[in-house]
């Protein structure tokens, strides 16, 4: 049976509806031309803190982001209510190029990588000299990831009133790296404090150490209150709110003057995600010797043209020996 005529009329034909909606799809996403731009502070449970033109915002991820998640600072477009009332919730539609990415995984066999902060131009690696003991090879891996990722390290020394610092500046001594040694009482009295902020204006620096070093009661320190309020009911330093040391937090350190990042307490640093081959580029004055190397050299082998590099006097021979202690240090645990 017909259930039509011979001269249906289109509007006489009823459509099946799409299920999720009557809208056709498409693949043509929007541009979001209007989106402002924010910096996110920190990230719980889906809910990202970001700072949009000097106010607070609170923000989720768009669903056409996919799986691409934003972390600690990024640089993300951001649409909806930018007021920072309470209850209100913006959008976040675009993640901005990153300058770097600072990685780790939860171990070396472990393919899954972590990103811990974005955009950082340092890294500050915050190890007590005793109470807890230091962990030198934690700190090679936090070095290694630090030169993978191109940040700038810093060696931060706390406690120092309890051990002097000579061996463990010994021990980094030939890596050139710039370093600051605190006391408790020059926490106290500004001291330490002052050294500290000589080395941070005007970047982004990532601090990072195992739980117990005294690195949040530093960023503690560095952070005005007035700054430190700026990020109001999640705000880790301060304590106040729901806020815990288990994600990074991002604080200001002053108008222009540069951001900290505290990330929270490590117990390890996989470094699976790591090129061996991008470690070298921390070693200027050796990088020029592996030309001669055979083709995915290690660095580390009989044949590597390092070696002979050294012995002609190109490079000081602790140098070399302080690349092969990083590139190795995969092989070693982090109680070492």
């Amino acid at each position: 049976m017909r259930r039509y005529g011979k001269h249906t009329d289109e509007d006489d034909i009823r459509s099946r509806p799409n299920r999720k909606g009557n809208r056709p799809r498409t693949h043509i996403r929007p541009k979001h031309e209007d989106a402002v731009e924010g910096m996110v502070l920190t990230v719980d449970r889906g809910r990202l803190t970001c700072l949009v033109d000097g106010r607070i915002v609170m923000a989720m991820k768009a669903r056409e982001l996919g799986r691409k998640a934003a972390v600690v600072g990024d640089r993300v477009a951001i649409i909806g209510d930018l007021t920072g009332k309470k209850d209100t919730l913006a959008r976040i539609v675009r993640i901005e190029e990153r300058t770097s990415v600072l990685r780790r995984t939860a171990d070396d066999d472990d393919p899954y990588e972590r990103v811990v902060v974005a955009n950082a131009d340092q890294l500050a690696i915050v190890t007590a000299l005793a109470d807890p003991e230091p962990r030198p090879r934690l700190i090679d891996r936090c070095l290694v990831a630090a030169f993978d990722a191109g940040l700038e390290p810093l060696l931060v020394m706390t406690k120092s009133d309890l051990v002097p610092p000579d061996t463990l500046l010994e021990l980094y001594g030939d890596l050139d790296i710039p370093y600051v040694v605190t006391s408790r009482e020059e926490l106290e009295n500004g001291k330490a404090v002052h050294r500290v902020r000589e080395e941070l204006d005007g970047r982004i620096t990532a601090f990072i150490g195992h739980s117990g070093v005294g690195k949040t009661t530093l960023v503690n320190a560095l952070v005005p209150e007035d700054r430190r309020r700026l990020t109001g009911h999640v705000n880790a330093v301060t304590g106040r709110g729901r806020h815990t040391t288990t994600s990074a937090l991002a604080l200001p350190l002053g108008d222009d003057d540069g951001w900290v990042i505290d990330t929270p307490g490590l117990r390890s640093f996989g470094l699976h995600h790591v090129d061996p081959s991008r470690v070298i580029n921390a070693f200027p004055d050796l990088e020029p010797g592996t030309e001669g190397c055979p083709r995915a050299c290690s660095h580390d082998e009989p044949d590597c043209a390092l070696d002979q590099w050294v012995a002609d006097g190109h490079a000081d021979p602790a140098r070399l020996y302080s690349l092969r202690r990083l590139l190795s240090t995969r092989e070693r645990t982090d109680g070492d």
